[in-house]
């Protein structure tokens, strides 16, 4: 071979030799960068991670504070009537336990539980003649009472969401016969209607002046009873997968 062509030819090997030296040296410079920013996302995630787990910590304390408020005023509300001390509480209890059998949206809703516990509060427009009398309501009376959940709403409708439905709903009925808009139904909020459920245990497993309190499993009976007439048979049915002595347990720890 004439020494021109072998010159040739070790040329091209030595350009080739450089091209693939260029080439390495370009993917290491790119696996340098690629690692530089995996490394770089690695601390924005951490810092993602971060604030994610303040803004959730101050979230939980902002909630925690609100309850705190929520429930001081209903027990307010109820320091006028002596028997009803903690109901508000109790009823949340009940009513929370039942709806995380039915909807975990509503569950994880912090203004459902907000709702149940001032169902009431409408009742701060109620005279004492007619909240705190010992016997049986006139016609007039009755229609006056009728009107705390339409008071409690105006109050709560400009701060509580969605659990306003509960506070202007918690007295309607299933079968369409309850205040103060006669829904019937599904036309019922869910929430409300799982209350109704709730409300009702409490009152009937709460000592009365006109009766003694009964036991849960005899207070489970009365509201299946009245399933597809006073009450959502979806919420009866998630009712009656609670054990008794969970409610029971509740009551204790309310009290």
């Amino acid at each position: 071979m004439p020494v021109q062509g072998v010159a040739d030819q070790t040329a091209d090997i030595e350009r080739l030799r450089d091209e693939v030296d260029r080439l390495q040296a370009e993917l290491a410079s790119r696996e340098q960068e690629s690692g530089d920013k995996d490394r770089q996302l690695e601390v924005y995630a951490a810092d993602v991670r971060e604030i994610y787990k303040q803004e959730r910590s101050r979230a939980q304390l902002l909630v925690k504070a609100y309850r705190a408020t929520v429930t001081a005023l209903a027990n307010a509300v109820e320091a006028r009537d002596r028997n009803t001390a903690k109901h508000a509480e109790r009823v949340a209890a009940y009513g929370m336990e039942i709806i995380r059998h039915v909807d975990v949206r509503l569950a994880d809703d912090p203004t459902t539980e907000f709702g149940f516990l001032l169902h009431d509060l409408g009742k701060v427009g109620i005279a004492d003649a007619i909240l705190l009398k010992d016997g049986p309501l006139s016609r007039r009376e009755r229609t006056l009472m009728q009107q705390h959940p339409i008071i409690g709403e105006t109050i709560v409708r400009d701060f509580l969401g969605d659990g306003t439905a509960v506070v202007r709903s918690h007295h309607e009925r299933w079968d369409g016969t309850g205040y103060p808009d006669g829904l019937s139904g599904e036309e019922i909020p869910l929430a409300a209607r799982v209350f109704a459920v709730a409300d009702v245990l409490d009152a009937l497993t709460s000592d009365r002046p006109y009766r003694p309190a009964s036991p849960v499993p005899e207070a489970r009976a009365m509201i299946v009873a009245q399933s597809g007439r006073h009450f959502d048979p979806q919420a009866v049915e998630a009712f009656q997968r609670i054990p008794d002595e969970r409610f029971v347990a509740i009551g204790s720890a309310v009290r």
